[in-house]
């Protein structure tokens, strides 16, 4: 694997245990990045470390500091943080076993690839993963991870095994603070039924190629565009939601039978038809002197 791993350690389950690695499974360097530069000379831009009383500070001068209070710190040493050691920071225990129904998927967090860190590690982590998936529950452990003991969840994938780290109690708002303030109303029946045969029409495979990131395609070809020193033309900005009549608009939508792309067609097209019998009834323009001797 090209990638470096994100931890490295042991798997142990009960007396049975092998050095694993941990990757990351997600990657993020296909983002469009920006850099800060100087709009003169082009050079990118340093950021300099700076005491507001001193000016720069060098970076042997830095330290780690935990405010306690109001401008009051404690200040720890990388050597002292290395010392906080759990049996977590290398072993990986597995503690429990849960159906993945009985975790809220508030609290499922990023995923990683675990796999054995050396042939000599195959065996005892095939034993672990084939007994995991005929137990057909997710396993529960912990780790120390980016200076923080994480509880990690693990299930069997291909060869491997998927490890997803799980937020914590403290990391999770309360659902309540927000949705409380939604009123507590019952939608009509007739609607909600509408609603359905709508979502029924929108049904489908999971297929990510489909979904890819419509703003950083943009984005792409807007710096291509730039780099061929072509202008970019101003996109118009979305009109503001209309006031509707929600049961309209619901059964207008079963009509086109749930496609998403029918409706900015058919809205291009209307914007365009106004346009034509405009011009269109401009001879007739006496209608409003009618109104008046009426």
């Amino acid at each position: 694997m090209a990638t470096r791993p994100t931890w490295q350690g042991y798997l142990r389950l009960s007396l049975v245990s092998c050095p694993v690695a941990l990757y990351t499974a997600t990657a993020r360097t296909g983002d469009v990045q920006f850099n800060m530069l100087h709009k003169e000379t082009m050079n990118r831009i340093r950021m300099i470390p700076t005491d507001p009383e001193t000016g720069p500070v060098d970076r042997a001068d830095i330290v780690k500091g935990y405010e306690v209070s109001k401008g009051h710190y404690v200040v720890v040493t990388d050597e002292e943080i290395r010392n906080v050691r759990l049996e977590t920071t290398r072993t990986l225990d597995i503690e429990r076993f849960v159906d993945e129904s009985e975790i809220d998927r508030l609290y499922w967090n990023d995923p990683y690839f675990l796999t054995p860190d050396g042939d000599m590690a195959v065996e005892a982590f095939s034993v672990i993963r084939e007994s995991m998936r005929k137990a057909g529950k997710v396993a529960l452990g912990r780790l120390v991870m980016h200076q923080r003991e994480r509880l990690i969840a693990l299930e069997p994938r291909d060869r491997g095994i998927l490890a997803y780290t799980i937020r914590s109690n403290r990391e999770v708002r309360d659902a309540g603070e927000v949705f409380d303030r939604i009123p507590d109303e019952k939608p009509p029946t007739a609607m909600v039924e509408i609603a359905e045969k709508i979502i029924g029409q929108l049904e489908g495979p999971f297929d990510t190629s489909k979904f890819n990131d419509r703003y950083e395609d943009a984005l792409r070809d807007l710096i291509r565009q730039k780099e061929k020193g072509h202008g970019v033309e101003k996109v118009e900005e979305p009109r503001e939601a209309e006031v509707i009549d929600l049961m309209e608009a619901l059964k207008r939508s079963l009509g086109q039978g749930g496609e998403r792309r029918k409706p900015p067609a058919r809205s291009a097209a209307a914007r365009k038809a106004p346009a034509k019998n405009a011009s269109a009834k401009k001879p007739p323009a006496k209608k409003p002197a009618a109104k008046k001797r009426a």
